[in-house]
């Protein structure tokens, strides 16, 4: 099975050592795709996390990567992704080429309508400074914050 990643889980990002961790099952990169539906990608929190909000039709085709996995793999990532309780995992269409697969995909399912007014991004990096939103890994947060109650997020 696959699933599409777009923000800290792709390569040569903050959080890509879960992709490839053997504790957390088997993740092989696959290739780059985008998402056939448009979608919102916003960077939001306090620290700076790539959300994307469950609303199709708005935003853009989102660039991510594709990555191969196994069902040991994926119970670690719903349990990353906090399933249910913050995002909701389901196959969504991604095209790669001139081909379309389907992969598992993440969106935050409850949030802010102002979320919407954050800026919407194609592609996540966040080597990109542009955004000036530097992500901050979970081992430098505050162990106390939830962010599903509180999320503050830059226009």
């Amino acid at each position: 099975m696959y699933v599409f990643v777009y923000g800290t889980l792709k390569r040569n990002e903050p959080n890509y050592h879960w992709m490839v961790s053997p504790e957390n099952g088997k993740g092989v990169f696959v290739s780059k795709g985008k998402t056939m539906k448009k979608y919102p990608l916003v960077i939001a929190s306090r620290y700076n996390i790539p959300f994307l909000l469950d609303e199709a039709g708005v935003g853009n085709n989102i660039e991510g990567e594709i990555f191969e996995i196994d069902e040991k793999m994926l119970h670690s990532l719903d349990i990353l992704e906090e399933v249910p309780h913050l995002y909701t995992r389901r196959v969504e269409d991604i095209i790669v080429g001139s081909n379309v697969v389907q992969a598992w995909c993440y969106f935050l399912h409850s949030f802010y309508p102002d979320m919407m007014r954050c800026k919407q991004l194609m592609s996540y990096s966040s080597a990109d400074r542009t955004h000036n939103m530097p992500y901050i890994a979970k081992y430098y947060r505050d162990q106390n914050y939830d962010h599903r109650v509180e999320v503050k997020y830059m226009m």
